[in-house]
C-alpha cells in the first residue's frame, strides 16, 4: 500500500525522537502537488522513499529530501515522551495544545504537521489514526496557538484535516488497554504543496494524506518529532 512505502518504521521515528531535542512550554520556492510531486514546469518527480517495514509513523515522506535533512526541536506543553494533558484530548477539552518550534532551515517555504496515534492500526494494519494533518503552514510560523479553529482551510493559509473531519481530533485511547503513543512529526518543505483543502466532494482523508505525503517526496528540508502518550483513566 502506497502509505505504507511513504512511511517511516516505528523504530526509526523513536531513534529520530531521542536526538531531536523536545522542551516543554514556559533551493527556490515552487509549488507540489500530488500528482507529479513536481513544481509547476520544474523537473520530473524523484523515485518514492523506501518501504516502511512496519505501521509506525505514517507522516510525512520518511525524512528524505534532496541533501541533508536539518534536525528542528520541536515544543510541546509536555515532556518527551510523557502522558499529554488532558485538555488536549477527547476526554476533557479537545483543544489543539500550542507548539512552537524552531532551527527551520533557511530553504523552508513551508511547514507539514502530521500527529497520528501509532499504536491504533487501520486498514488492515497498514496504516494509523490521523489525529491531525496541517499542510502549507507559512514559512515564517514559527508556532501554532492553541486551540486553532475548525475549518479546512485557515486565515494564513494552511488547510488541516484529521480522520474525523478539517479540526484537530484529541486522543482517546481507552482505559481497558495499554497507553497509546502519539506521535507530532514537523517536516520543513522547500516548497508549498498543492493538496486542496477536504470539502464537501467527499474525498477519502486516507487519500488526502496519501496525496500530501507523496507531493512532501524529494522537498524534505528539515524534520522534529516529540511524543505523548495518553489512555482514559
Amino acid at each position: 500500500m502506497r502509505m505504507a512505502r511513504l512511511t517511516l518504521t516505528l523504530t526509526l521515528t523513536l531513534a529520530v525522537a531521542a536526538i531531536v531535542p523536545v522542551r516543554t512550554l514556559p533551493p527556490s520556492a515552487g509549488t507540489v502537488g500530488p500528482a507529479d510531486g513536481q513544481r509547476a514546469g520544474g523537473p520530473p518527480p524523484q523515485n518514492p522513499p523506501p518501504a516502511a517495514a512496519q505501521r509506525g509513523a505514517r507522516g510525512g515522506g520518511g525524512g528524505r529530501g534532496r541533501g541533508a535533512v536539518q534536525i528542528m526541536t520541536l515544543t510541546t506543553p509536555w515532556p518527551a515522551g510523557a502522558e499529554i494533558p488532558l485538555k488536549y484530548t477527547q476526554a476533557g477539552d479537545e483543544v489543539s495544545p500550542a507548539i512552537s518550534w524552531d532551527n527551520a532551515p533557511d530553504t523552508t517555504e513551508s511547514f507539514v504537521l502530521f500527529v497520528h496515534d501509532v499504536t491504533a492500526p487501520v486498514g488492515q494494519g497498514t496504516d494509523d489514526l490521523l489525529h491531525w494533518m496541517v499542510w502549507n503552514i507559512p514559512a515564517a510560523a514559527r508556532a501554532l496557538p492553541e486551540g486553532v479553529p475548525q475549518g479546512p482551510q485557515l486565515p494564513d493559509g494552511s488547510r488541516q484535516i484529521s480522520v474525523s473531519g478539517p479540526y484537530y481530533r484529541g486522543p482517546a485511547a481507552p482505559a481497558s488497554g495499554p497507553a497509546h503513543l502519539y506521535m507530532f512529526e514537523l517536516y520543513a518543505l522547500d516548497a508549498t504543496i498543492n493538496v486542496p483543502a477536504v470539502s464537501a466532494q467527499g474525498v477519502p482523508v486516507t487519500q488526502t494524506r496519501a496525496d500530501v505525503v507523496e507531493a512532501m517526496e524529494g522537498h524534505i528540508r528539515g524534520k522534529a518529532v516529540a511524543v505523548g502518550t495518553f489512555k482514559r483513566k
